[in-house]
């Protein structure tokens, strides 16, 4: 790692995600992110805007995808995971995360 280290928080379903699908794909690609915050790119990252990023990870069981976005200070925060079983990303996934990202935003401005 190149001295990034980006502090990582984690909502509660990324863990159940990790049981679904190859939990080691999802670790290495935690380490990209944690190791090339901002500048990791497709195919592990992709942003999906407005400050939101979708981590990219494969495995054996399908296709997992989490949101996240950068809060001040290089924290990173894993808004929300699921596996994804279309081509395209459910609106619904989407809706969960925006919603998420606003409640942590809030949050951090109370502070």
């Amino acid at each position: 790692m190149d001295g990034l280290c980006h502090s990582t928080i984690i909502r509660p379903n990324y863990h159940e995600i990790c049981e679904k699908i190859d939990f080691q794909r999802h670790f290495h690609a935690l380490l990209r992110l944690m190791e090339f915050g901002p500048n990791l790119r497709m195919p592990h990252s992709r942003a999906i805007g407005g400050g939101l990023f979708e981590l990219r990870p494969r495995g054996r069981e399908g296709i997992g995808r989490a949101f996240y976005y950068f809060v001040v200070g290089q924290r990173v925060v894993i808004l929300h995971a699921f596996v994804k079983k279309t081509q395209e990303t459910p609106e619904q996934e989407l809706r969960i995360a925006r919603k998420r990202m606003k409640e942590v935003q809030n949050d951090c401005c109370k502070i």
